[in-house]
């Protein structure tokens, strides 16, 4: 896929420092040293139970860590009282795997919720915030009354994202964002990513397992194993990366048009 990707400038934007994240006796991230400048599209990948979930749910505040720092924005987010918390977390939104969308609400109501929650906007000026924010995202206005259970895989996708953009935030969090999806969807889904990168100035965080997706929308990939970071930086590095689980991950039969086209 043809992109123009907008270049990130060096400054981060998510930082973590020697982040540990464990359950019980369990360590799932150790000591874990990872940034994100303002402006990319970071891709993280890694085997399944590596940590690429819980890394995402750690960053933005749903799980607890027991050790070490995460810089959001520049500002350390366990430090912040709840008044800055809720600042700060106005700033981001986020694309969970399933979507996560209400179920008793319509697609309209789902997208103008974090407005409801967030901003005191008179409804009428809510409500067509919303429809320009499903609009962005490729939805048209049949999709408005539409409940979750009427959509598609690929609608459900679009409705979270346009609920993920409600606030007009600085970085998109996506957790493995085309999960699910047909090759076409997760191909237009893709493109859709980049274009709202691009026009909206975002910082993007993807977890994901899709070797197309890494291609046509990364500027550098993280790779973890066993809570650890393996690796970070470009296709082009990864291809040529001496670990083995990337080398066969980057090296298999599903990814050779990707050694193909970088060779």
């Amino acid at each position: 896929m043809a992109s123009v990707k907008s270049p990130a400038d060096e400054t981060p934007v998510i930082e973590t420092e020697k982040l540990v994240v464990g359950f019980g006796d369990r360590v799932i991230i150790d000591e874990l040293d990872l940034s994100v400048k303002r402006g990319e599209v970071l891709g993280v990948i890694g085997p399944s139970g590596s940590g690429k979930s819980v890394t995402l749910r750690a960053i933005i505040g749903l799980l607890p860590h027991r050790s070490g720092t995460v810089k959001v924005l520049g500002r350390d987010y366990q430090s912040l009282g709840r008044r800055e918390r809720l600042e700060t977390e106005r700033r981001w939104g986020v694309l969970f795997q399933q979507g996560a969308l209400f179920s008793s609400l319509t697609v309209l109501e789902n997208v103008e919720f974090p407005m409801r929650e967030h901003q005191s906007l008179p409804a009428k000026l809510r409500r067509e915030i919303a429809r320009l924010k499903i609009e962005l995202v490729g939805l048209g206005p049949e999709s408005h009354n539409l409940y979750p259970s009427e959509l598609s895989g690929g609608m459900i996708k679009r409705a979270a994202l346009a609920r993920a953009l409600a606030l007009d935030p600085e970085i998109l969090f996506l957790d493995e964002p085309t999960a699910g999806l047909d090759p076409i969807g997760a191909s237009k889904f893709d493109e859709l990513i980049l274009t709202l990168r691009d026009a909206l100035g975002l910082t993007v965080y993807m977890v994901t397992h899709d070797l197309d997706s890494l291609a046509a929308v990364t500027d550098r990939i993280a790779a973890l194993g066993k809570g650890k970071l393996l690796m970070v930086g470009t296709l082009s590095d990864m291809l040529g990366a001496d670990d083995p689980w990337l080398k066969e991950y980057f090296g298999g039969p599903r990814a050779r048009h990707l050694t193909k086209a970088h060779t």
